[in-house]
């Protein structure tokens, strides 16, 4: 079993284990030190893998981080461990301190669930205060595997890490950065568009009035090119399927007759496609499935009927797309083409966090 099947594998079991699990030392014994484990390292050579690592701080003496990752005697990586019922938020400042009195050039904040990864990218041998790279076991994603596959034992080099890391780190932000300005533009944000669009005097007011604008036409700019994706991709299934021959019947050596009334049309494809994009930044796409039936065309978490993300209708004059309420019904809402999909992102990513938080 290679290591991304090994991470998925350890994912789908500390899912199951997450709700069991009511103290730090639990979590450490089911998920942290398992999770290392699978990165390469010999958890139970205190050599390699090394438990309560002495870490002192000023005039405090023997305090103690809860591992440490050690080469030639010397440790590479630190890594604070919480109650996987506990957010890292709070914690990361015990991390630090840690960090500025050892040698090692990464730390590790984690909770058996997120994976906070941090280095010294803005002051030498003093720990950033935004880690370069975060984990979340229960929402894999393959860009995020493989940074992660450079972690493992059998291919960790400090210097290729340490390259990569500032990459991450700002990529990251920037991804915030217009994440936010779609959602809300800022002013300044606003103003720098408007210079290259207006010439008018750019009051608060003309900047106010701008700013749905902008968003407006963000979202459907980024809308019209998943568009064009979705659309040259489904082109591209057609030319493949124009090769492939007909079934036969075994029997007759003539084109199988199907009689299922299923039909699965190119636009319920095409939503399909729209959906998995949006929920691309949550969950690995492998995991989002779908069922044609009769009455719907079902989007899947896992291919697991009880995990129905949402329920499309997509034939004659009254489309629409439905949410599971509280007890699975449907909630339904109107939509006139697939491109209102894109209307309803936060119903589409909320009706799958119900299963993977």
């Amino acid at each position: 079993m290679d290591f991304t099947d090994q991470i998925k594998q350890f994912a789908k079991r500390a899912a199951e284990l997450k709700d069991s699990l009511a103290t730090e030392e639990a979590t450490k014994m089911s998920l942290i030190v398992p999770f290392f484990r699978i990165l390469g390292y010999d958890v139970f050579n205190p050599e390699e893998f090394t438990p309560e690592y002495t870490a002192d701080v000023g005039i405090k003496k023997g305090e103690k981080v809860d591992y440490a990752i050690m080469d030639n005697g010397e440790p590479v990586i630190l890594i604070e461990a919480k109650s996987c019922k506990e957010k890292l938020d709070k914690h990361d400042s015990q991390l630090f301190r840690y960090f500025g009195t050892s040698t090692a050039k990464f730390g590790i904040l984690t909770n058996g669930i997120v994976y906070k990864f941090y280095t010294d990218l803005d002051e030498q041998n003093k720990m950033d205060l935004t880690p370069f790279l975060e984990v979340n076991i229960l929402n894999l994603k393959p860009n995020i595997l493989l940074e992660l596959k450079k972690f493992h034992k059998d291919n960790f080099s400090v210097e290729d890490i340490a390259s990569s890391a500032s990459e991450l780190k700002y990529s990251k932000s920037i991804r915030e950065f217009m994440t936010q300005q779609l959602d809300n533009p800022s002013d300044d944000f606003t103003k720098y568009i408007l210079s290259e669009i207006y010439e008018g005097v750019k009051t608060q007011n003309v900047i106010e009035k701008f700013k749905p604008i902008i968003k407006k036409s963000l979202n459907t700019f980024i809308s019209d090119l998943m568009n064009d994706k979705i659309s040259a991709a489904l082109k591209t299934d057609d030319a493949d399927g124009e090769n492939k021959p007909n079934e036969k019947s075994p029997e007759t050596d003539q084109p199988a007759v199907h009689e299922s009334k299923i039909k699965t049309t190119d636009s319920e494809i095409e939503a399909f496609y729209i959906i998995k994009s949006i929920l691309g930044e949550k969950v690995d796409l492998e995991r989002i499935t779908y069922k044609d039936t009769e009455s719907y065309f079902n989007i899947l978490l896992d291919n697991n009927t009880r995990k129905w993300i949402c329920r499309l209708r997509l034939e004659g004059r009254k489309q629409s797309i439905a949410f599971p309420d509280e007890n699975k019904a449907e909630k339904k809402q109107p939509i006139e083409s697939n491109n209102d999909l894109f209307n309803y992102k936060d119903e589409i990513i909320k009706s799958l966090e119900r299963y993977i938080q």
